[in-house]
């Protein structure tokens, strides 16, 4: 009797065995799921910034081209409803449209190419570092000059800008419409090359800066082109704070009775760029 006790206190019930396969099993689910999830966060936010810059820029181009896409989508259907009702989508000025970025274009231009200084190069003992790299107000100057040298449409690292454009330079690293560049940094313009060249000459930001590629090694290059090639604008033309004044002509040539019984393809379009 005693033996029997003693050997049935030793033998473990069935329910707790099944109780501790279970607990076990559960553990290694949880520490597999932890691990899926552990790396689904890696995948979502990159540790490396370089990595994450990489991910964030994909994602705006695939949101561009979805952009691109849906607006091409509200053109057709806003020409469908137009005929539907009986009315006629405007076909906006030629010029209009080119200074709204909504037509690409070709023509003679510039080229202006801006770069930081070797940070290598013998001789800038004393000189700060600052100098030695390429400002966002650099880049507006040379914008700023080109406008007010007549340019009729000009892009920046092949993204063309217009009136809403607007880009940040944080460190040397440039953004712009969502995405990021490094120097060097490009800005194409398309009018008479002759007027644009003054234009940058007459500049006392572009000539500081100019001083200072002669003194420390920023780059700088001017080029004349033939056939200078920009793309439409892109981007967002959707305006949060501006509106258009009521009884204001949208469209050069279109008095308010023509532009209330008409489709104005353009009636949001942007102005022209500011000079």
């Amino acid at each position: 009797m005693t033996e029997r006790t003693h050997r049935a206190s030793r033998r473990v019930p069935r329910g707790t065995a099944s109780v501790t396969v279970v607990l076990v099993l559960s553990g290694a689910l949880f520490a597999a799921n932890a691990k899926f999830a552990q790396a689904d966060e890696a995948e979502r936010h990159p540790q490396d910034l370089r990595e994450l810059t990489v991910a964030e820029v994909e994602r705006v181009e695939d949101l561009t081209a979805e952009v691109d896409q849906l607006r091409g989508e509200v053109d057709g259907l806003t020409e469908a409803a137009a005929r539907a009702a009986g009315t006629r989508v405007l076909d906006p000025p030629t010029g209009f449209r080119v200074e709204s970025g909504a037509l690409p274009v070709t023509g003679p231009g510039l080229t202006v190419t801006l770069d930081g200084a070797p940070q290598d190069q013998p001789g800038l003992e004393g000189i700060s570092p600052d100098v030695l790299v390429v400002h966002q107000q650099d880049i507006q100057s040379v914008m700023n000059a080109l406008w007010a040298g007549g340019a009729e449409a000009m892009s920046l690292m092949g993204q063309r800008v217009i009136s809403t454009s607007a880009f940040r330079c944080v460190g040397n690293v440039l953004r712009l419409q969502g995405q990021v560049y490094s120097p060097p940094y490009v800005v194409q313009a398309i009018g008479d090359p002759d007027k644009l060249r003054a234009a940058l000459s007459d500049s006392p930001q572009v000539r500081a800066y100019r001083a200072d590629a002669a003194a420390v090694g920023l780059g700088w290059s001017v080029e004349t082109e033939n056939g200078i090639e920009l793309d439409a604008y892109s981007g967002s033309t959707d305006l949060r704070y501006a509106t258009v004044p009521e009884g204001t002509p949208v469209l050069p040539g279109v008095d308010d009775d023509t532009a209330s019984t008409e489709v104005g393809a353009a009636a949001t379009a942007d102005p022209a760029p500011a000079r």
